[in-house]
């Protein structure tokens, strides 16, 4: 991350970009964008998200398809979030962890994005297995999207999601930069001043998704998460994507997108 800046790009085989592409809405289409996607972001960023369910919808041939992908960037040198959002409880929960984040599994990521909404405490096996092999979580913590709001907000001065972003704060508790981290959406407004909620004191990598064809700005980034820009991971999805298949345009549009986090 020091080396490209912060930015993450989304592996997003969306049916439309497939179409867009040429490519077949597949497990084998899905493959093809990936690993596209996969070559031209290596050397020009650190880290990718593959979007799991768009590989999943493919049923087995799309989760080995993911697989490949998942191998293929780590021997191109590049870090992965699996996107995920897994949650569950007990014997379950530690099923999850180990399918992605134990280091032999082949479907072992850098980090995978977590639910808590069954309960902060059930994502333990996943905190743990995390923190011991190295990797991360991204626990969804305030959200962008409308529904998000029915649930997260509720509580007031304890809501739910101030209280997710503080239980975050116990596990990264004596380090600069843990491995526990939050998903805040780059769109989410004053949400985090009306709910008073403290990212910097969370010592959380935090991923905002929500750049480009969401309707976040660097500007709007600046403006929320200004305060901890250093723990903030950006991620862009189909406004670079909608540059392929081209690997030397993906490039570009990922370049460009890199310049406007550092104006």
């Amino acid at each position: 991350m020091r080396q490209y800046g912060p930015l993450c790009v989304g592996i997003d085989p969306h049916p439309g970009l497939l179409a867009d592409w040429s490519l077949p809405d597949s497990a084998a289409g899905v493959e093809r964008f990936a690993l596209t996607v996969v070559e031209a972001m290596a050397g020009q960023v650190a880290l990718v998200k593959p979007q799991v369910a768009l590989f999943e919808r493919h049923g087995s041939a799309g989760m080995a398809a993911l697989e490949r992908t998942l191998a293929a960037c780590t021997e191109a040198g590049l870090l992965t979030l699996a996107d995920a959002k897994r949650g569950d409880i007990g014997s379950t929960m530690a099923a999850y962890a180990d399918a992605w984040l134990r280091d032999d599994s082949p479907l072992a990521a850098d980090a995978v994005t977590l639910s808590p909404y069954l309960g902060f405490g059930s994502l333990r096996p996943a905190l743990e297995l995390a923190a011991s092999s190295g990797r991360g979580v991204f626990v969804l913590g305030l959200t962008s999207n409308p529904e998000g709001a029915s649930v997260q907000h509720v509580g007031g001065a304890a809501s739910v999601a101030r209280r997710i972003v503080e239980a975050t704060a116990v596990e990264n508790e004596g380090s600069v930069l843990g491995s526990t981290g939050l998903v805040i959406g780059a769109t989410v407004g004053p949400a985090l001043r009306e709910l008073g909620i403290d990212l910097e004191a969370s010592h959380a990598p935090i991923l905002a998704p929500g750049l480009g064809a969401q309707g976040a700005t660097p500007a709007d980034l600046r403006a929320v998460f200004g305060s901890v820009w250093d723990q903030l991971v950006p991620t862009s999805s189909r406004d670079i994507l909608a540059h392929g298949p081209d690997v030397a345009s993906l490039r570009a549009a990922a370049a460009g997108v890199q310049d406007s986090l550092r104006d």
